[in-house]
């Protein structure tokens, strides 16, 4: 059986917007884009994504991904080429009401019924399916206690405004903290589990 891992960025404050650059995610006027750039994680995502063998994402964060690791160089040094050759090969699983195709080599449409979709990709054999980003589907996938782990990297940062991973009208969710530490740039790093009864 797979996993569903959701692994996010996010600020003490539980805002999970637009970490990766100013242009990622400007809905609402969101000015911080980029705002992890400034953290060291310590190796923890490049530990995280030698485990990873399928993407399940959103329409944005798909769209976002094909237009960076699906078009950079597969030869580039370091953790950015490992990761563009990685995230090349697997396959790639896409929610969405508004896309009728998928370019980026190994994706597919999950179609109209996304938590069915899902539980048939959790029943099948293999290792960790990756979520990224994604809020609406995060939020899906816990309506439906799809979700088998969160792994945060929590910020020493407070930004007061932005998409937020867990927001109001999130579905009730109990969960065990399984692992818990800091990095040097005081990142903590929880990874939490659905916890039963």
């Amino acid at each position: 059986m797979s996993s569903i891992v959701v692994q996010s960025f996010v600020t003490l404050d539980g805002v999970v917007q637009g970490p990766g650059g100013p242009e990622e995610d400007v809905a609402g006027d969101f000015p911080y884009g980029g705002w992890q750039f400034d953290y060291d994680d310590d190796g923890t995502v490049e530990a995280w994504e030698k485990n990873t063998e399928a993407l399940l994402l959103g329409r944005r964060t798909y769209e976002l991904f094909a237009g960076s690791w699906g078009v950079w160089s597969e030869d580039e040094e370091g953790f950015q080429g490992e990761l563009t050759r990685r995230y090349n090969r697997i396959p790639k699983y896409v929610a969405s009401r508004t896309l009728s195709e998928v370019a980026w080599k190994n994706s597919y449409l999950l179609g109209p019924d996304v938590p069915a979709a899902v539980d048939r990709l959790r029943a099948e054999s293999g290792g960790e399916i990756r979520v990224w980003g994604s809020t609406e589907l995060v939020r899906t996938l816990a309506e439906h206690d799809q979700v088998d782990e969160y792994r945060l990297l929590v910020h020493p940062l407070v930004l007061g405004t932005g998409k937020k991973l867990f927001g109001d009208g999130f579905p009730y969710s109990r969960l065990a903290l399984v692992e818990s530490r800091s990095t040097s740039a005081g990142v903590v790093v929880n990874v939490y589990r659905r916890a039963r009864g």
